[in-house]
């Protein structure tokens, strides 16, 4: 490759980057995150997490696997680059009386010493970033030899999977980028933690989102999360068919007629840094 090509890659990044950072950076995610701390708790647990650990969660959003290691008693430093979702997570720490460093930091680039943790989690966060590969010899590089690198991803064939393909027919995203869904998949990790790993274990798990009707939840996410708001705001007079797309999609995976019931299937991983 010639330091051309290189250097349109990085440019490339960069600028997607940017991007995601606005569409995370929209909205309040905060009003979604908070419905999936049992996601945080799950992984806590499957992480066996003790009193005394020290715990870094990546792209932690407003803090739910933050909150969990809190909760067993662990030193625990929450990140993100997107400043109003940290301020989410410290309110949420502070009305708990958890101890916790909140600090802003980009995932793909983490300012810490190699082996500083015992332990690195992230749910529905890391599985976003630009650079996968990046990211994934970040989280290794900063867990100590022997600790644990915990994540929850979003697999291909769920729900949200689902969701993001049908904001794809409406959106089409960026040429050339690894879907983050990806990481939902044991090939995927293994690509990006092989080397690093002892071993991979993966559990398959399901989120039941649990919402009034399939258009209160549109007309819900069209606000308050990210990657919908955008799409909504890129589509333009075309938002009725989106709209009508997404509330399709949830009514085909919702396992009760009169509600939204909708389990949504992600991969639960816990790697073993060898």
């Amino acid at each position: 490759m010639h330091v051309a090509e290189v250097e349109t890659t990085a440019l490339d990044l960069a600028a997607i980057k940017a991007k995601q950072h606005a569409t995370w950076s929209s909205g309040d995610y905060a009003a979604v995150g908070t419905t999936l701390q049992i996601v945080g708790e799950n992984l806590a647990e499957a992480l066996d997490l003790r009193p005394d650990a020290r715990v870094l969660d990546v792209a932690a959003g407003n803090g739910n696997a933050t909150l969990a290691a809190a909760r067993r008693h662990c030193n625990v430093v929450s990140t993100d680059y997107v400043p109003s979702l940290l301020r989410a997570g410290s309110a949420r720490a502070e009305a708990e009386n958890a101890d916790v460093d909140f600090r802003e930091a980009d995932a793909e680039n983490l300012p810490f010493d190699a082996g500083s943790f015992d332990v690195v989690m992230s749910t529905f966060g890391v599985m976003f970033t630009a650079d996968q590969d990046a990211a994934a010899q970040e989280m290794l590089r900063v867990c100590r030899r022997g600790g644990k690198i915990g994540l929850a991803n979003w697999t291909p064939e769920s729900f949200i999977g689902d969701v993001f393909r049908t904001i794809g027919r409406h959106v089409p995203p960026q040429a050339g980028v690894r879907s983050p869904l990806e990481w939902g998949t044991e090939a995927r990790l293994k690509e990006l933690f092989g080397d690093g790993a002892a071993r991979i274990e993966i559990t398959k798990r399901n989120f039941v989102f649990r919402v009034r009707s399939p258009k209160y939840w549109v007309e819900h996410w069209r606000e308050v999360y990210g990657p919908v708001h955008k799409a909504f705001g890129a589509v333009g007079k075309r938002a009725p068919e989106l709209a009508a797309d997404l509330i399709a999609v949830a009514r085909e995976h919702s396992v009760d007629p009169n509600a939204m019931i909708v389990p949504a299937e992600y991969a639960e991983a816990v790697i073993y840094r060898s």
